[in-house]
């Protein structure tokens, strides 16, 4: 057995670990044999020195392998197991439609979701706005559901990477959070527990995105690509635009009611739409759902125009223990006790929007957490937010503020306005999609 302070210090010099070396330290991580100060010192040396794609790859196989791994082989499912992750950002509800609308064409999407920290919302925290439902099921029920309805959206589990929980605890408080290879397994070990046959990553560049940089986010969506298809997961990456709220509601009843009206046919953001079906199509090809892209998005099309991905959706909320009319009495949804108007004192275009700005307003106003053990309001945020290249007169709705109170509602209104510029020209088009990161 090699001691966990050789193998920090091959990696703090620069040299390349053995597989032999990564499954030993992971093991430790999990047991406890290694200390927090050993994991932070490897952390650090892996921020500074990186990881080889053989690295990368025989660390998600450790950090997979320190728990269960999800087996649907017995389950009887007539279709791929497929799943979509999220690098986060602000009005990011893309997971409430997707999951659904991919159990409508035949896939089965069993989404092990995460809840907000910081300024990016978390969909735990969305679907936890509706009223009974279990983000926290059992290993029976979240099977049933899977294989019944076809896709349950839950919390992780105990027993799922457990290596990965301890790690990332450790590096959230030694600044080394932002390492691409140590992101990577992070992300790739959770997903192949849940036993996916195909993944697609979103991986988000702009002002509200994680990484601000659209070189920095095409650099991990392709490490993630190639060391999530080295392991045995097919997967594709979209790198996509964060420099607006995808959506035009943000805070998490607010997005859910704008998932139900997506869903539902009765409001459809522009970008939030491209968004949705882009990540959708990559699952139905790498899932064998859909010959091309052009047949996955005529499907997907017809899932929602027909109104399967919508009752797909409210059977899911209902075995989890949300109400069985979540989609006709969305109004049961929180509601904050003041809505305010923010409105645009200069006239012109809205040429920009400082995103994570926007996000820090949703946070501010309790819709969002600076602690992970923090509680939230479900109720508050904003909605009908204009969109960059709207035409806006002077006295025009940039969005309606919820609060709970005049006070909050108040501070929120000067934020809001700060973080939106206002010009005489309307700004150049930009696609949602930035680009596209594929296996081959």
């Amino acid at each position: 057995m090699i001691p966990p302070q050789e193998i920090i210090r091959r990696k703090r010099d620069g040299g390349a670990l053995t597989t032999g070396d990564i499954a030993e330290f992971v093991a430790g991580l999990s047991s406890g044999a290694i200390t927090e100060g050993q994991v932070a010192a490897f952390a650090m040396a892996v921020f500074f020195r990186g990881m080889n794609r053989d690295e990368c790859v025989a660390l998600t196989d450790a950090m997979t392998a320190s728990g269960a791994v999800l087996d649907w082989s017995s389950a009887g499912l007539h279709g791929p197991v497929l799943d979509k992750h999220s690098t986060g950002g602000v009005g990011d509800n893309v997971s409430l439609m997707l999951a659904p609308m991919i159990a409508a064409v035949g896939g089965f999407v069993p989404m092990i979701s995460g809840r907000g920290l910081g300024h990016t919302g978390g969909t735990l925290d969305k679907l936890e706005s509706i009223a009974g439902y279990n983000a926290t099921p059992d290993a029976r029920l979240f099977r049933d559901v899977v294989r019944t309805v076809g896709c349950a959206i839950i919390g992780q589990t105990a027993d799922l990477a457990p290596a990965d929980r301890r790690f990332y605890a450790i590096r959230d408080v030694t600044a080394t959070v932002e390492s691409i290879p140590l992101i990577t397994a992070s992300i790739l070990s959770k997903k192949r527990a849940a036993g996916l046959d195909g993944l697609v990553m979103d991986v988000k560049a702009g002002s509200g995105a994680f990484m601000n940089d659209p070189a920095e986010a095409r650099a991990l969506a392709r490490n993630i690509v190639d060391v999530a298809n080295g392991a045995g997961l097919s997967t594709n990456a979209l790198v996509t635009d964060m420099n607006e709220p995808l959506a035009s509601a943000a805070g998490n009843a607010l997005e859910v009611a704008n998932a139900i009206e997506f869903l539902t046919g009765a409001h459809r953001d522009p970008r939030l739409y491209e968004a949705t079906l882009a990540l959708g199509c990559e699952l139905m090809t790498l899932g064998g759902l859909a010959a091309t892209r052009v047949e996955a998005r005529e499907g997907l099309s017809r899932a929602l125009d027909s109104g399967v991905a919508a009752e797909k959706f409210a059977r899911m909320v209902h075995a989890l223990g949300g109400p069985a009319d979540i989609l006709e009495r969305a109004d049961r949804l929180p509601r904050a006790p003041v809505e305010r108007v923010v409105t645009v004192e200069t006239g012109g275009y809205l040429a920009g929007v400082d995103t994570r700005a926007i996000g820090l307003v949703v946070l501010s106003l309790g819709g969002g957490r600076a602690r992970a053990d923090a509680a939230i309001d479900h109720a508050v945020g904003l909605s009908g937010f204009a969109r960059i290249g709207d035409e806006m007169p002077v006295g025009s709705i940039l969005c309606r503020v919820h609060a709970r109170d005049e006070d909050a509602a108040m501070i929120a209104t000067r934020a809001i306005r700060a973080a939106c510029h206002v010009a005489p020209e309307p700004p150049p088009a930009r696609p949602v999609v930035i680009e596209h990161v594929g296996r081959f």
